[in-house]
């Protein structure tokens, strides 16, 4: 059993069910609960999957992804002030963005196996406290 993070690209493409990718995430995510793997991501993750569907003003539909995130089996990480100097360490020697950062730094924080993200520029980056950042494309699980 894993402790796989997703980042929010992965929850977008599966909730919005996006015609390229959607059934790339489902396939893992049944392969993660085959397995038995937890899944887990950021509070960061919840805000930025719910963005298109305000955008759109889908607000039922956001309260029905926000509810999937807080009363299901995906545990949420907090980005607390006690992990801002990790964030900049981070930042600082990946030279990534804020929200990868951010990301990278509640994976790590959480003790993640694995990092799973579709940005290839994060593939195979090395962060203390995350054993392996793996892409969409890959066949790790």
């Amino acid at each position: 059993m894993s402790r796989i993070y997703w980042d929010s690209m992965l929850f977008i493409y599966w909730l919005e069910n996006n015609p390229h990718y959607a059934g790339r995430v489902q396939q893992i995510r049944e392969r993660m609960k085959d397995r038995e793997d937890g899944l887990c991501t950021s509070a960061f993750t919840v805000g930025e999957t719910l963005v298109g569907f305000h955008k759109r003003g889908e607000v039922e539909t956001a309260a029905r992804v926000r509810r999937f995130f807080l009363e299901g089996s995906i545990g949420i990480i907090p980005y607390t002030s006690e992990l801002a100097d990790s964030y900049a360490q981070i930042r600082a020697s990946l030279s990534v963005s804020s929200a990868d950062a951010i990301h990278l730094t509640c994976a790590a924080s959480a003790g993640t196996d694995l990092f799973l993200t579709n940005d290839q520029k994060l593939v195979g980056k090395i962060v203390p406290g995350i054993q392996f950042i793996g892409g969409l494309d890959s066949n790790i699980i």
